[in-house]
């Protein structure tokens, strides 16, 4: 700290300890008001890449087909399924998920028309005399059980293939109201970012942004109420069978109850611990109220400040609290124990001369600490992802506030209170950090060779790495979600919606006939046919403008078929629905069909078949088809990147589709677009941090040689736990990329100081020995202090029901290991060989 800047902190702050800390705290008061209203955000945000094409397109289709979100209740009796009186219980228990809020209708079993038991006629179908278990008690049960098990349209679907299990489909209304604030601020958003946008613009979009999050909170709240009313009736059915609720809302809803639990629990669970560690460490009240107070200060200014900002947590950013903490920690531990070592050499200085002395010679390395971590931070940012995004910007401002408070808090704090004997220097941490002291010495060229062999290992790892990962084992197998999940993908076709849309060739226009080619002949023909069969088809002949789709002709769904076929044929793959089904079941009431038959069976469909058949599948007024999909999470071959290439390649290259007709689009696109951009987006930009803290290093310390050096504890460290990932198989997804950032921005905070600490010890008797042991005996107990609390404080994730969060605790567990164990036996060792401070003095 330069002796103005002392001079005006130990003025304004030191001088007026107790105003200053009265202010403050009023601050951190008026914001702590605001935490009850602070909110997490659920919304889908979270899955998709930010300004992602697909998005748009992905909205579009689901409004043209209108897809409505949905429950889905499976039910295995324990006795059969088609009994009377299990029928009668699955009656109920659809009238009773009936009359839950905002549903707009239910389909089970009971519901669905029955073509073939025994086969209708069309003109039964036309005629709307179609059965249902519901109106046809005396239905031969055995051909239900058949068709149900086998249809091309039920099966998988709605029943497994063995008849055992059914499911109830519970379609919840589609919220008009949430997709219009979306597209919205979408558009609004394009907008301000094309151009320069005004300050009227800006302040519009600040408004909707506002007006969107408050809605997307109040339909979470609905969404949650009806989950939880569904699983209050569900449960009342699980005596006499196997019932699981599942579907992406129940799953939202569930992963925020996970999140939201994991941020009281293992919060207070960690602050507890951190209690317990000092308590050990320091064995004096005042050294663990002070970081405490220190650490819980900041965290009611950070949540009061995101709440009076309206800026919510997200699952990526649930951690935010436990890092704050650390972080926070880190900083004031560096401070104490500064301060027992100058109290203790010098028994005579008063508590101001105290106090000065350790606030100026720990502000440089504290704020390159703080500037190194806001660089790891930041490379969050361009992460594309949203609530990877707030998280790296919520970090950020985090990690000053950390800064701030501490050189607040505690020094004003010491101010306040009276001076008393510390004995810092000959605790038992001491002697413990000098073994590390002494394996340096003595077996300092086996730490370069396992560094270089654990380097090597991690570099080989981080090529292992991957993206690809399973919803599901974000979850214990003991959750509802898991079970749920598992039984529909193993009995009832699968989980994540694939939609494969087929557009119709684009038409070169037609040149005008000439004179000799009889243009009036073929003018007249076309109205006399008009004139003829006009008025029998009407309008809805076919499709848009009385024309019959090109798809809806024996040639257009056959072609449709080849592409179903092949999609159903794949492992990967469960229910596959399209209008290769209608054609399926015209045949087998029918026979062979043509065109005519086909338009004819197409405007006599009654509503309720239509619906089921046809509708869902095909836009004629964009003469568009749709194939959906159903994909199998629980697959341990599922690979979402070359699923969606081998599909568009096949019908392309194989099926003769142009790459314009084929667009693959759903929930499934969405993520996997999300997860191939965090290796060029977050890996990549490590690359660019590094480049960052080293410029850093190179100011902090003016030396290259030094700036390499220190370099090297952090990259073994960011190699480890990324190495690590890879070769333990945990994938790289949207909750773990943001550990490789977190290893940077703690992790570096170690070599910082030894480092600026070995700088000052040197010049004592130029002997790098000496000053290395010196290192250990002070500046050494700090970083094994904040490094154990860190490991075995986020080690307490472990017992989390949400498996990213029992990775980020024992991730950033062994990042922290492997940053103490580079900063105690490496970072001294090269110190040792190199000497980059100079030639040591002639003993």
């Amino acid at each position: 700290m330069s002796a103005m800047l002392l001079s005006v902190y130990q003025r304004v702050i030191l001088r007026n300890a107790f105003w200053v800390l009265a202010i403050l705290l009023a601050l951190v008061g008026w914001l702590g008001s605001y935490i009850p209203s602070l909110q997490l955000d659920a919304s889908a945000d979270a899955l998709v890449l930010e300004g992602d094409e697909s998005l748009a397109y992905y909205r579009e289709i689901s409004k043209r087909y209108g897809s409505e979100d949905f429950l889905l209740v499976t039910y295995q009796p324990k006795e059969e399924l088609f009994a009377p009186e299990q029928l009668k219980i699955l009656g109920e228990l659809r009238d009773r998920l009936a009359t839950l809020p905002n549903i707009s209708n239910v389909t089970s079993i009971l519901d669905v028309p029955l073509l073939e038991s025994p086969r209708v006629s069309l003109s039964q179908v036309t005629a709307g005399e179609i059965p249902t278990l519901s109106t046809a008690p005396d239905i031969d049960m055995d051909m239900v059980r058949e068709e149900l098990s086998t249809s091309p349209i039920y099966k998988s679907l709605l029943t497994s293939t063995d008849g055992d299990t059914t499911a109830i489909q519970v379609n919840i209304k589609r919220d008009e109201r949430f997709y219009e604030l979306l597209n919205q601020r979408d558009e609004l958003r394009a907008k301000v970012t094309a151009q320069n946008a005004s300050a009227a613009e800006q302040a519009e979009l600040g408004a909707l942004e506002k007006t969107f999050a408050d809605y997307t909170a109040l339909a979470h709240e609905r969404q949650a109420e009806l989950v939880a009313l569904a699983r209050d009736i569900v449960k009342d059915y699980r005596g006499d069978a196997t019932v699981f609720l599942g579907g992406v809302p129940m799953i939202a809803v569930d992963m925020v109850a996970f999140v939201k639990s994991d941020l009281k629990v293992f919060g207070a669970g960690i602050l507890l611990f951190i209690v317990v560690l000092l308590t050990v460490i320091f064995r004096k009240l005042r050294w663990v109220l002070i970081p405490l107070s220190t650490c819980v200060l900041n965290v009611v200014f950070m949540l009061g400040l995101l709440s009076f900002l309206d800026w919510r947590l997200t699952v990526i950013s649930a951690n935010f609290v436990a890092l704050l903490l650390i972080i926070t920690l880190s900083v004031t531990i560096h401070l104490v124990v500064r301060y027992r070592e100058y109290s203790a050499a010098q028994p005579e200085a008063d508590q101001f001369s105290l106090v000065s002395q350790t606030t100026a010679i720990m502000a440089m390395p504290c704020l390159y600490t703080t500037l190194t971590t806001l660089v790891a931070f930041a490379s969050l940012v361009v992460s594309g992802i949203r609530p990877v995004i707030d998280f790296g910007w919520m970090m950020t401002i985090g990690v000053v506030s950390a800064l701030v408070l501490t050189f607040i808090v505690m020094p004003c704090v010491m101010m306040l209170m009276k001076r008393r004997e510390e004995k810092g220097s000959s605790d038992d941490s001491a002697a413990f950090t000098r073994y590390f002291a002494v394996a340096t010495e003595r077996y300092g060229r086996t730490v370069v060779v396992v560094s270089t062999g654990l380097l090597l290992l991690s570099v080989w790892g981080i090529t292992q790495l991957k993206v690809e990962n399973r919803f599901i084992d974000y979850f214990h197998d003991t959750t509802e979600i898991y079970q749920g999940m598992e039984t529909i993908d193993a009995e009832l076709g699968g989980t994540i919606p694939l939609d494969i849309i087929l557009d119709l060739p684009k038409k070169e226009p037609v040149a005008a006939p000439s004179a000799s080619g009889g243009g009036d002949d073929f003018d007249d023909f076309s109205n006399d046919f008009a004139d003829d069969f006009g008025d029998d088809f009407g309008a809805d002949f076919g499709g848009a403008g009385g024309a019959q789709s090109e798809w809806f002709t024996v040639a257009g769904l056959q072609r449709i078929k080849s592409v179903h076929d092949y999609v159903d044929g794949l492992p990967e793959t469960g229910k596959v629905l399209s209008l290769s089904t209608f054609y399926e079941l015209m045949q087998i009431i029918m026979g062979n069909v043509d065109d005519l038959q086909l338009a004819l069976a197409q405007r006599s469909l009654p509503a309720s078949i239509s619906s089921i058949l046809i509708d869902p599948y095909m836009s004629a007024e964009v003469d568009q088809v749709r194939i959906s999909v159903r994909v199998k999470e629980t697959s341990r071959t599922l690979n979402r990147k070359q699923l969606l290439i081998d599909i568009e390649d096949h019908l392309v290259n194989e099926l003769g589709f142009a790459p314009e007709q084929v667009h693959l689009t759903g929930m499934l696109v969405l993520y996997n677009n999300m997860l191939q951009s965090l290796f060029t987006s977050q890996i990549m930009t490590l690359s660019a941090v590094f480049v960052a803290i080293l410029a850093m290093f190179m100011v902090l310390f003016r030396s290259l040689s030094l700036a390499l050096i220190a370099l090297a504890p952090n990259l073994l460290a960011a190699g480890a736990v990324l190495g690590g990932m890879g070769l333990a198989g945990i994938p790289l997804d949207m909750m773990t990329i943001t550990i490789a950032a977190i290893t940077v921005g703690i992790g570096v905070d170690n070599t910082i100081h030894y480092v600026h600490r070995f700088k000052q010890e040197f010049p004592t008797d130029r002997n790098y020995l000496a000053t290395m042991y010196r290192c250990h005996a002070s500046i050494g107990k700090a970083m094994y202090y904040t490094s154990s609390i860190i490991i075995f404080g986020f080690s307490i994730l472990a017992l989390s029901n949400f498996t990213p969060s029992i990775y980020f605790g024992l991730l950033t567990g062994l990042a922290m290991l492997a940053a103490l164990l580079g900063a105690m036996l490496l970072l001294p060792k090269l110190l040792l060989v190199i000497k980059p401070l100079g030639p040591e003095q002639d003993v």
